[in-house]
């Protein structure tokens, strides 16, 4: 990249002072793309609302109601709500700082802007290591589905191994358009297998079952409950990647105000409800809390969502590194074999290191949490606040516009400090966690069944 920052092409100033404007297209990362074989940006706001849905509600809700059972029915719907308005703000602070610097990619692009290359290099890597360690997740999501529809016939690290395949074919495509179609069926799936696992919850509900409308808990064990809301709305890394796909990334708000819609209320419901029906021993993730006949329903309804949020998470994984090999060069835009091969290499690259993740690593779950806690929490909370108060200081009139501007410079503040909770909160709790684990001899073994 150019040593100039990413960005700083599109100040408020240098419009001004220049007689010819700066417009997107001039410095946006895919610049014009006219007569190119391979054109990003093609998505609509509509269609980049669908991946995001996608990406984000997925199987991280089937663990919110195991929240509600740590803290409390009130209490967690006080906190997935929160949480949800909060990633809003969050989302609109993010969109209006890729405006202001269309050439902005990844955060790793965005971490250039804000702190030089070491920003740069630690933020890409914190999106690379959270993307693979996503589609790990989904895969051992897949797994478990398999697992469930089969009766448990196959060793577990085989269905991961069989739920990868399909990962590693439909990350593939080079543009994130030709993902869309599919992931409105993914839509669709995790929407239905939510309903029928509400559905199966009430018409098989636990047996003497006990819930509460608040509990009380130590710091840790409501922490830890805490972490999976939080990280329910974890998919703001993606963003700068999907808006620079957009035929109007302008419209890019639109998108996230029907993500957070969507996510927030259905987030919500599903976690009330499952809860109410199956108390406070409420399985993580909740499906496996339903009748069998239920399960294997809600689990293979699910599948596809599933499917195409690991390819979605392997895609960007990938996507950050050609991008940043190929940025303004034949290869990004056309049909070369340098370029293809580069790509498939880190497809399979991506695809690989996440499935020798999820499989060969016993406290894989745990370090998905720490990994989530430091940079996860940072790229969906705190960091949004640093994009604040960089432009305005830049693009106006230093501290005095912080000063005049106070109830939003106080706002920004307040994303920093809770980012920075978070993620010393979170570490605390997934390091305490792994201890825990060794201690009491509940670590498997690598590779095992």
């Amino acid at each position: 990249m150019e040593s100039k920052a990413p960005g700083t092409a599109c100040h408020s100033d240098e419009r001004l002072s220049t007689a010819h404007p700066v417009t997107y297209d001039d410095v946006d990362v895919f610049g014009y793309e006219g007569n190119h074989q391979i054109v990003y940006k093609t998505l609509s706001w509509q269609m980049v609302a669908v991946l995001m849905i996608c990406e984000i509600v997925s199987n991280g809700m089937l663990s919110l109601p195991s929240s509600l059972a740590v803290v409390g029915t009130v209490p967690g719907l006080i906190l997935i709500i929160f949480l949800g308005i909060f990633a809003t703000y969050t989302a609109w602070l993010l969109v209006q700082f890729k405006l202001r610097h269309p050439d902005v990619h990844n955060m790793g692009d965005a971490g250039y802007i804000l702190f030089g290359p070491i920003g740069r290099e630690v933020l890409a890597f914190g999106t690379v290591l959270f993307a693979i360690f996503g589609t790990g997740s989904q895969m051992l999501a897949g797994e478990i589905a398999l697992a469930t529809l089969s009766d448990n016939k196959l060793c577990a690290m085989l269905y991961t191994g069989i739920f990868a395949i399909p990962i590693l074919i439909f990350s593939f495509p080079r543009t994130f358009s030709k993902l869309t179609h599919l992931s409105i069926a993914a839509c669709v799936s995790i929407l239905v297998a939510g309903l029928v696992g509400m559905i199966g919850a009430g018409v098989h509900p636990t047996p003497n079952r006990s819930v509460q409308a608040a509990k009380s808990s130590d710091f840790y064990s409501a922490f830890v409950s805490i972490t999976n809301p939080v990280f329910a709305y974890a998919g703001h890394f993606m963003f700068f990647t999907l808006i620079s796909e957009m035929r109007r990334p302008a419209d890019a708000m639109k998108a996230a105000y029907w993500l957070q819609g969507f996510a927030t209320t259905f987030y919500a419901v599903f976690a009330a409800v499952v809860y109410a029906y199956a108390g406070n021993d409420v399985a993580s993730p909740s499906f496996s809390s339903l009748a069998p006949k239920w399960q294997k329903a809600a689990y293979g309804i699910a599948l596809p969502n599933f499917l195409i949020a690991g390819a979605l998470y392997s895609h960007t994984a990938s996507k950050l590194f050609f991008v940043r090999l190929f940025r303004k060069s034949r290869h990004l835009h056309s049909h070369t074999v340098r370029g293809w091969a580069v790509w498939t290499a880190l497809i399979v690259a991506s695809n690989g290191a996440a499935f020798v993740l999820a499989v060969g690593v016993p406290i894989f779950n745990y370090l998905l949490g720490l990994v989530a806690s430091l940079f996860a929490a940072w790229y969906t909370y705190g960091v949004a606040g640093f994009f604040w108060l960089h432009d305005a200081y830049y693009d106006f009139d230093g501290w005095r516009t912080w000063a005049k501007r106070w109830p939003q410079t106080s706002l920004a503040v307040f994303t920093i400090v809770a980012g920075a909770f978070i993620c010393v909160a979170g570490t605390y709790v997934n390091v305490r966690g792994i201890v825990d684990a060794y201690r009491d001899g509940t670590v498997s073994g690598a590779f095992s069944c």
